[in-house]
């Protein structure tokens, strides 16, 4: 069994670029654009516990600034089974982690995130 504990360099780089890009996105009230890279930083992170918390924590608050109840209430279970199940590797591939989409569905990468995480 494979634990995760820490994020690859590259990996870590290309998540704060994904947050770094939803933060402009939200400032300029551009939410659907601000929501995609959050879903791109979930797809990232997942296998990473700190990482992938955060991703939840972070749509949990945009749950609530779009008083978004369904995505509120769905936040708060990812947020309590996610982190131990990317510390053992046991995520759904490619998820993007809103629950528009069930919590357990491995779903297409995107080519570029596939490209960055070959290696890993």
């Amino acid at each position: 069994m494979k634990f995760n504990t820490t994020m690859p360099k590259q990996l870590k780089q290309a998540f704060k670029k994904e947050l770094k890009e939803y933060y402009y996105f939200l400032e300029n009230k551009q939410f659907n654009n601000a929501w995609h890279h959050l879903e791109r930083s979930h797809i990232i992170g997942q296998s990473y516990p700190i990482e992938h918390t955060y991703s939840h924590w972070l749509m949990l608050k945009f749950g609530f600034r779009q008083k978004d109840t369904k995505e509120v209430f769905g936040q708060i279970i990812r947020l309590l089974v996610g982190g131990w199940k990317s510390f053992i590797d046991h995520v759904p591939i490619g998820n993007t982690g809103g629950t528009n989409v069930p919590p357990l569905k491995n779903m297409p990468i995107p080519k570029d995130i596939k490209e960055l995480m070959k290696n890993f």
